[in-house]
């Protein structure tokens, strides 16, 4: 069983964090490997854990306590994330890849074309078109409305086309074609 750790006055420093880190980190990393079963994941938390730590050393009684609750909050939430989102399996076959050199002209213009959108419309793209997120998941990762994403992928969607009307050739068709 661990004892409490009961903070002093001195020990509420910028140096006495460091020192409870110090003393802290290897006992806290084995109890996070113990909870996630994966070292990289426990390190992580770890380290989640000690930024919460840090913001509110100066008020905490019981840091070690703290610590460990934290880390077990952030692992039962990795775990719940984990289970609502189903499992990722293998195809058949391996997709084909495309020939050295192929596609670098065209991925250079995509490139260019996107950094000169909006932030906001960027996003929104890198999140329908790239993640394959839905409106309404995009709307829920960026905070706004599934009317606003719409709009925006419209906008977006546009702007390329003006900007580098070549990358109709992305989906097969003509720029005459898209223009449609």
């Amino acid at each position: 069983m661990r004892r409490a750790i009961r903070l002093t006055t001195e020990d509420r420093t910028r140096d006495g964090f460091a020192d409870f880190v110090r003393a802290e980190t290897p006992g806290l990393t084995r109890f996070a490997y113990l909870l996630t079963g994966d070292r990289h994941h426990a390190e992580d938390l770890v380290q989640v854990a000690l930024a919460r730590v840090a913001v509110r050393w100066e008020r905490l009684h019981d840091p070690a306590a703290y610590l460990r609750r934290v880390l077990y909050t952030q692992a039962a939430s990795w775990w719940r994330r984990r289970r609502a989102r189903p499992p990722e399996l293998l195809g058949g076959a391996p997709p084909e890849r495309a020939r050295p050199g192929d596609d670098t002209d065209l991925r250079l213009v995509l490139r260019a074309a996107l950094a000169r959108l909006t932030v906001r419309q960027r996003a929104v793209l890198v999140l329908r078109y790239y993640e394959d997120r839905t409106e309404t998941e995009t709307a829920a990762l960026l905070g706004c409305r599934v009317g606003t994403v719409k709009s925006q992928t419209r906008h977006a969607l546009g702007r390329l086309r003006v900007l580098a009307p070549e990358l109709a050739e992305l989906v097969g068709r003509s720029p005459q074609e898209v223009a449609r």
